[in-house]
């Protein structure tokens, strides 16, 4: 009697992987602040991870050493296959398209519109004709829920608006990972719901790994499947949300045992996201 074999299930693609990274930054009175102290980390294609951790626990440094804003001394970074730690100045350039990021600042051009500001690094790159440029703009503006503000500027946009165009810029090249720092922290409750909405849908549509810094762990607990938990410049944890079978470690990690439940995602999202 022949038998039907079950093919065994595909290991999850590492999106980005962190060797051994470290980085610190000399003080004005001459002492040396270790921000980041040896860190390796894996992030599967296609999750949202956050990475959590009081102020100066080196969160944000983590991030930026993700696409080379901050070098590491030492370690390796490799994402979406490439070890963005030996390239060249032109291939990091090139790299980069495939990383976008999100700053908690929104870091808008303030004398430009709204089309302008997302069209920004497709021009930097002369990435797309004229006709393909407008045709992505309106695209990424329209997964962002902004189609009708391509001619606004930002001055004439609420904090929730500008970072949904600054959402879009970032989607613009066609990312494979999105980075975000801090993204909701000038946001109020509600627009910061709104906001996280679209990064579950691009999330959804799109399969971008998303890798998400914050403090407020609402926001991790509503949105990631996986957080790491930062303290003195070292992974002091990491697990999922959803698996309640190992204790945490942390204090951290044990008030996100809450914001990681179905309680919570019904009261932050309604039944539908529960």
């Amino acid at each position: 009697m022949a038998t039907t074999s079950i093919p065994a299930a595909a290991t999850p693609k590492t999106a980005i992987r962190l060797v051994d990274v470290a980085r610190g930054f000399s003080l004005p009175d001459g002492a040396r602040f270790e921000a980041v102290r040896g860190v390796s980390l894996e992030i599967v294609e296609g999750e949202i991870f956050g990475i959590v951790g009081k102020s100066g626990a080196g969160k944000s440094t983590l991030l930026r050493l993700i696409n080379l804003l901050e070098r590491p001394e030492r370690g390796s970074v490799i994402v979406d296959g490439e070890e963005l730690t030996a390239l060249d100045k032109r291939g990091l350039r090139q790299a980069r398209r495939r990383i976008g990021m999100i700053f908690q600042g929104f870091n808008l051009l303030q004398n430009a519109t709204v089309f302008e500001n997302v069209a920004f690094p497709l021009r930097l790159h002369d990435a797309l004709n004229a006709p393909r440029l407008k045709a992505r703009v309106a695209e990424c503006l329209e997964l962002v829920g902004l189609a009708d503000k391509a001619a606004s500027y930002p001055a004439q946009l609420s904090g929730g608006q500008k970072q949904r165009v600054a959402i879009a810029r970032a989607l613009a090249s066609h990312p494979a990972v999105l980075l975000c720092d801090e993204p909701t922290s000038a946001l109020d409750p509600e627009t910061t719901r709104a906001l996280l909405e679209t990064l579950r849908t691009i999330n959804a549509q799109l399969g971008v790994t998303i890798v998400i810094v914050s403090h407020e762990l609402q926001v991790l607990g509503s949105l990631c499947k996986r957080v790491a938990v930062i303290e003195h410049g070292v992974v002091a944890e990491q697990f999922a949300l959803a698996d309640r079978s190992v204790p945490r470690k942390t204090a951290l990690g044990r008030e996100l045992a809450y914001y990681g439940t179905e309680a919570f995602a019904a009261a932050a999202w309604g039944d539908a996201h529960a």
